[in-house]
Order: structure tokens, then sequence, then C-alpha cells
């Protein structure tokens, strides 16, 4: 496994991360499976969070008794200091072990730092001076509190979505991150399943020797794709160069990358979904979504309250209800 060093954090890790959001949906025995076979081909870093249900146990379950030889980072989106610290808690518990390499502020609103009247990053920072974190990190959707968090110099890590649809501005979120020595774990490599060319999307990260890219796996074979690639990494030569090319031309700019923040829905409203359904139904198997339970979700848009709250939280400023309507019209025009 090639390896990297995580920034001011100074641990050396596999340039091949593991995203731990997938596991939660399959059986345990499978999970472990993964997990170690993960675990046995030289994946050391492990991503996860308090809100990622069962995750955090199934790390615990396959990995405790290697815990010494890995990478735990995991997250917490509590507002209040009291709730932090019973998540970072709860964490510990789940995973089996006294101590967090790294626990992130999980998509916060704004910047946590010392003496903050919120007390979030002092929290944490009682909590790293007890053992029980190593380093502190930030994980955002949105660029310019990215960039806040890494100019501050209170964060050893950002984890941050990067892929080959992310903009000019957003890749040079990656060299600020170098210049001020901050570990970079890359989330969304996929785009949440819109990106279908794993290949492509490993080689382009690949670029960025800092990098590690967090990839979600939930069964066997694309645990062993991504090995596969590690063993011989994809060079970005012309055929893949291709590919890149031709998805930016046709998913460039204001799409949903499922990253689930707009949710609940008040209208239950399934919105990561229903907001890319037009990219979802041609590039993965078309019949699944063509159920009479995707017919009644779509549907569904029209019931929307106009409350605002989707749009309000999306940090990618996306006219959330106006994107639902015009996915709703070409998926019921596609199905005829």
């Amino acid at each position: 496994m090639r390896q990297t060093i995580f920034g001011k954090t100074g641990l050396k890790v596999g340039r091949t991360g593991f995203g731990c959001i997938p596991i939660q949906r399959i059986p345990y025995d499978e999970s472990t499976a993964i997990l170690r076979k993960a675990y046995e081909s030289g994946i050391t870093v492990y991503d996860t969070a308090n809100g990622y249900t069962t995750s955090e146990d199934r790390i615990g379950t396959a990995l405790s008794d290697v815990r010494d030889n890995i990478v735990l980072c995991t997250k917490s989106g509590a507002a209040a200091p009291d709730s932090l610290l019973a998540n970072l808690d709860n964490s510990l518990k789940m995973m089996r072990t006294d101590y967090i390499d790294v626990f992130q502020f999980h998509n916060p609103t704004f910047v946590p730092r010392p003496g903050g009247q919120d007390g979030l990053y002092d929290a944490l920072s009682k909590a790293r001076t007890q053992g029980k974190v190593l380093f502190i990190g930030i994980s955002s959707h949105k660029l310019s509190l990215a960039m806040e968090a890494v100019e501050s110099g209170l964060y050893d890590t950002l984890q941050f979505p990067f892929s080959y649809l992310s903009t000019d501005q957003e890749l040079a979120l990656i060299a600020h991150c170098n210049r001020h020595n901050v570990g970079i774990l890359a989330m969304k490599g996929l785009c949440g399943g819109i990106l279908s060319n794993a290949k492509a999307a490993f080689a382009f990260l690949r670029q960025y020797d800092s990098v590690v890219p967090i990839w979600g796996i939930q069964k066997m074979d694309e645990l062993e794709e991504f090995l596969s690639y590690e063993e011989d990494p994809p060079r970005l030569d012309d055929q893949l160069q291709k590919v890149i090319d031709q998805d930016r031309s046709k998913l460039l700019g204001s799409f949903c990358r499922a990253c689930g923040y707009c949710l609940p829905c008040p209208a239950n409203i399934p919105i990561p979904m229903a907001a890319r359904m037009e990219f979802l139904m041609g590039r993965m198997i078309r019949d699944q979504f063509l159920s009479e339970d995707w017919q009644k979700n779509m549907s569904n848009i029209d019931k929307c309250i106009k409350c605002g709250k989707c749009a309000a939280k999306c940090p990618y400023e996306l006219n959330v209800p106006e994107l639902l309507k015009d996915q709703k019209e070409k998926y019921f025009k596609a199905i005829g």
C-alpha cells in the first residue's frame, strides 16, 4: 500500500482509505469480512461518524484487535459541548477503543474556535488533553468554510468533497491545505454514485500526493476493485481523460452531491435520490427506479410545502425545490 504523511498529524497512512457509510446497510458478517480484507490488504484509514447508525460498531467488531495498527476518523454534528462529548464517548464505546485518532466536527455551519460561545472547540480540546482524541479535524461541504478552517491553524485535518467534477476553486483547496500542512480526506470521489468509472476517479485523485480518498465500500468486489488500482495504479492517460472530459461536459455545475444535509423533508421526499434521478437512471440499473414505490416518491415532489428548509441547509446553495421539480418532469417523461 502506497503511503503519505497525513498533514501535521505526522501519521503515515495508506493512500487508499475506507469510507464506512455503506457498511451499515449490509449484514454484520459481510461488513466484518470486508473490513478484515481491507485491513489485511494494507488499508489503514477508516472514516465514519457517530450518526452513521451501526457503522462504528461494525468497525469495532471487525478491527478492535488491530486497533493500534489503524487510523480511526469519526465525527459528531452536535451543536452543544455536552452532546459532543457524549457522542465522543459513544464512539469510543462502539469502536472498542480508548482513543480516536482524528475526531472531526461534522459539517458545522461555522468554524468552531477556542473561546467561542458555542464551547465546541474547547470541549474537544479538553478531550484531547485527556487522551481521548489525538487530533482535531473538520468535515465540510462548503468551500468558504473549509478555507476558513484551513487558514485558522486550528485543524489538523480537513474532509471535503474532491472528484473530477470539482471546480478549479475547489481543487485549489488541496494546495491550500498543503501550504498549511493540513491532512486531506477526500470524500465523494464518485459524487454519491453519479460517477460510474471508478478507475478514472481513482486515477484523477491519485495525482494529488497528499490526498487520502475514502472510498465508500459495501461489497467485496468493490473493495477488490480499489485494491487492484492500488496494486497497479491506473495512469491518467488519454482514454481516461476522455472519460473525465465527457462527464465534466455533461455533469459539471449545479447538481446534487447526495450529502443528505437537506433532510429530513417535511413532505417525506427522498431529496438526495430524487434530485439526481436523471443521472441515476442513466448510470445505474434503470429498472430499480421504475417501481411503484419510486413513482410514488417522485410524485410526492408535488407535495412540497415550499418551507425552504432544504435550500437553506444545502451547502452548495442549490435551489432544491426547482431542482426536484425539474427531475420529476424528466423522470415521468422518461418512463412514459
